[in-house]
């Protein structure tokens, strides 16, 4: 499986990466409990999900800077 490119991020609206953004907290912390539990079959989601909420918050900031610079 492929790590999420960050061109599909910029395609989304404001509103859109910060849900995204909480939903990938969430699948973290359910990811950590999982593990804790010895439950987690698939490690690499962890990868994944680290990196697509990298991304997410990247263009959240990208976003508030160029905002900051307008105004």
């Amino acid at each position: 499986m492929a790590l999420p490119k960050i061109a599909d991020v910029r395609k989304l609206s404001d509103d859109e990466i910060a849900d995204e953004i909480l939903a990938a907290k969430k699948k973290l912390f359910e990811l950590r409990l999982q593990q804790a539990t010895r439950r987690l079959e698939k490690t690499h989601e962890f990868t994944h999900t680290r990196h697509r909420l990298g991304q997410l918050l990247t263009v959240e900031r990208e976003r508030q800077l160029a905002a900051q610079k307008e105004g």
